[in-house]
């Protein structure tokens, strides 16, 4: 089938909504594929690049969508669908190839990534085909038919790893990512020095209340006045919509809540990320309670500090992302460290050979942190 590639239009609306259902029935947790609203707003603002594929008699089979973060040059394949009677014939590569093409083409983004379900293989596939390299598995992070572990790709602009900045030294709990992400990606995270780790098995004693306020337009409004500064928001494509706050004001954590997917994103804390320190498990109560079995943060790969203070409170790394970050002439690496209530079951997730060794990692890792090994007398 020879379908034909163009650009997104408010006409397609309806035909993208049935698309996505058939695709999906009602577990997409994303309103890219279900609010008209939220779908009239990304093809008319021009923060997105949507592409859609038809048959030669017009049906609509498919649907691929960049989302851009201009302020940090940084985009997100997103709502890649292809009908179920038309997938086989390389489709839903055309749409990722041309829908990046194009985004990229504008000169104003440094990479894009994406987040793909790990169900079956064929979507890793597709974005391998298309330059993308896997960065990460995020285990339980999404609620869609169940919950689902998910993989993190990025594909680079060129030049840009080639300005890339290491970070110096890093905890010792990152070794076995950053060791699978050399191992994969083909970028060289083996000049990274490892620090003796000091964490402690997370516990919910002595931990204060939380407060959990979801009111989204307050929320964004106090964001901006806790950081005025654009340097200090970086989470790209995340607005906070929640706020965690500290019972004795020592703190504000600041929350990407989605009920519907059951994850939570972490995406900045006042006055400074080590500021929870101590306060993560009843952070980790309020943000459970809400709806969200799963929670993540961003952070530099250089800021020792607040590494420390999630991993400490039972955070894993999970994945690593190179020259996330531009800041002037060099692009700085940043690390996801995720966090699951639910158990976690691999059974069913299909990993790819490029996947393995970060499953390993996890494994690793969530073993050293939750499964301490007891010393036995000889």
């Amino acid at each position: 089938m020879n379908a034909v590639l163009s650009p997104a239009s408010v006409q397609d609306i309806a035909e993208l909504r049935q698309l996505y259902f058939e695709v999906y029935g009602h577990g997409y947790p994303v309103p890219l594929g279900s609010d008209p609203a939220v779908m009239r707003r990304l093809i008319t603002d021009g923060t997105a690049h949507w592409f859609t594929a038809r048959t030669g008699g017009g049906d609509l089979v498919g649907s691929a969508v960049v989302q851009t973060d201009p302020g940090s040059c940084i985009g997100k394949l997103v709502g890649l669908a292809v009908h179920p009677g038309h997938r086989g014939d390389g489709l839903a590569s055309r749409l990722t190839g041309a829908v990046c093409e194009e985004a990229f083409a504008t000169g104003r983004l440094d990479s894009v990534y994406t987040t793909v379900r790990v169900v079956t293989e064929g979507p890793q596939r597709v974005v391998v085909h298309n330059g993308f390299r896997p960065l990460g598995l995020l285990p339980n992070a999404v609620e869609v038919e169940g919950c689902e572990s998910l993989a993190l790709f990025a594909r680079y602009a060129d030049g840009v790893l080639d300005r890339r900045t290491p970070a110096g030294h890093v905890p010792e709990a990152l070794s076995a990512l950053l060791a699978a992400a050399s191992a994969v990606t083909g970028i060289d995270c083996t000049g990274t020095g490892f620090l003796p780790g000091h964490r402690v098995a997370p516990s919910a004693a002595g931990t204060a209340p939380v407060e959990l306020i979801e009111a989204p337009a307050f929320v964004r409004r106090r964001f901006l006045e806790r950081f005025p500064d654009a340097e200090d928001r970086f989470f790209p494509l995340h607005t906070p919509n929640a706020l965690l706050v500290a019972a004795d004001g020592g703190f504000e954590a600041y929350a990407d809540l989605d009920p519907v997917a059951g994850s939570c994103a972490l995406v900045a804390v006042h006055p400074h990320p080590a500021a929870v320190t101590g306060a993560l498990e009843a952070v980790m109560t309020a943000v459970t309670r809400a709806g969200a079995d799963y929670a993540e943060t961003l952070l530099p790969l250089a800021d020792t500090e607040a590494l420390e203070v999630f991993l400490g409170s039972g955070f894993v790394p999970s994945a690593v992302y190179p020259a996330m970050r531009r800041i002037r002439d060099r692009f700085h690496d940043y690390v996801v460290l995720s966090r699951t209530s639910r158990q976690i079951d691999f059974r069913t997730t299909a990993v790819s050979p490029l996947l393995q060794p970060y499953l390993d990692a996890y494994l690793t890792t969530w073993t050293a942190t939750y499964l301490p090994v007891h010393e036995v007398p000889r």
